[in-house]
């Protein structure tokens, strides 16, 4: 018998989700060796596995993303059960915002924001669409749901009337390989991706929620005292993008600011290392993994006060009003300028970081697991 992990996202490489379900997957694996295995949708192209996670054994089937997940909504719409597809699963963990139709198998759902009820204008009509009719639903099948922090956990609440017992918070962790990387690391991806010495970084997905077009204004009020600031956006387009490019290419902005795209994830902590800080002006996260992943490299973060964000920076890191750019200028500009403000983010960053550990995140998750299934040892 086998307690299987979706984890789709990741051989999809898609941004948070992936590396969430990839993370805690191997985490798992090494706390549950006979038990753990995959299962993912590898999609019409076939796509394989991360090399991280070859070897346990897994099931799979291909089909494209839009009939995949319109196939599992009406599942549970028409009472058609999905476990021929894991014939040997006593546990299934949905670690993405899609809960297979399981008649026999209990199973636990990963909630990681409710974004889309929250900002509806931030999303395209048919995710919207879709998000809005079939997550009440998959609330109310799942037998337990892990939420990525209290915000999430209060939103299910507020939003569903989730029971508080339902749910457990588990937070996420930033992956071992993100550490202050060496001068040389630094130097390499600085050549590589053509970065200057000192930068302002950003890390994510380029979407409305991201709230970049007010990071703008606020670069535009800092380059008025220091005109040599430059800003690193890493990531990929999301949705509903088009909005930040054309203000920023109609702007004097468009070369102060250097778009890196996707970069390799083995590149990241030394990206990380080698900024001057981190910002985050999100309006709304689930979690906030970049905080994390930039404290445990070393790097000074000044973000949003909203959400997630307090909850996952603590006393670490320095906030603004996400909705104020004069706000969000002036406190860039005061870690920017102060050197020895910066070290003592570093410091508080670097503790901050390592209060939160996948194998702690693999631990409750077990319990979790065995609240469902009391023989798992």
């Amino acid at each position: 018998m086998s307690i299987y992990i979706d984890v789709s996202a990741a051989v999809h490489a898609r941004a948070g989700l992936g590396r969430y379900a990839e993370s805690l997957a191997c985490a798992l694996a090494a706390l549950l060796p006979t038990r753990c295995a995959l299962f993912y949708n590898a999609g019409l192209h076939k796509s394989c596995l991360p090399p991280a996670l070859n070897g346990l054994p897994s099931r799979r089937v291909y089909a494209g993303y839009k009939p995949w997940r319109m196939a599992v909504w009406l599942g549970h719409l028409l009472g058609f059960h999905f476990d021929p597809l894991l014939p040997d699963a006593e546990l299934f963990h949905a670690t993405e915002h899609l809960l297979l139709p399981l008649q026999r198998i209990p199973t636990v759902l990963t909630v990681h924001d409710l974004i889309f009820r929250l900002f509806p204008e931030h999303h395209k009509r048919l995710n919207f669409w879709y998000l809005n009719a079939t997550m009440p639903l998959y609330c109310r099948r799942a037998y337990a749901i892990i939420a990525v922090s209290e915000a999430t956990k209060r939103d299910l609440m507020r939003l569903y009337a989730v029971p508080t017992e339902k749910i457990t918070v588990i937070h996420e962790a930033a992956a071992p390989h993100f550490k202050p990387a060496t001068a040389e690391q630094i130097a390499h991806v600085r050549e590589r991706y053509g970065l200057p010495e000192h930068y302002i970084l950003r890390v994510g997905t380029i979407e409305p929620r991201k709230n970049l077009e007010r990071l703008l204004d606020a670069l535009q009020v800092l380059q008025r005292s220091d005109p040599t600031i430059r800003l690193v956006v890493v990531g990929s387009k999301g949705w509903l993008y088009e909005r930040f490019f054309k203000k920023l290419h109609q702007s004097e902005l468009r070369y102060a600011v250097i778009l890196t795209g996707h970069i390799r994830d083995a590149d990241l902590p030394a990206i990380y290392s080698g900024a001057t800080l981190l910002v985050e002006p999100s309006l709304y996260e689930g979690f906030g993994l970049p905080l994390l992943e930039a404290m445990a490299c070393g790097t000074p973060v000044v973000c949003s006060n909203t959400s997630s964000l307090p909850e996952v920076g603590g006393d670490a890191a320095y906030y603004f009003d996400p909705r104020d750019s004069a706000a969000m200028a002036e406190a860039i500009g005061e870690v920017w300028r102060d050197s020895d403000l910066r070290e003592t983010m570093r410091q508080n960053g670097l503790m901050r970081a390592a209060q939160f550990s996948w194998e702690s995140a693999a631990q409750k998750t077990l319990a979790v697991y065995r609240s469902l299934v009391p023989n798992l040892l």
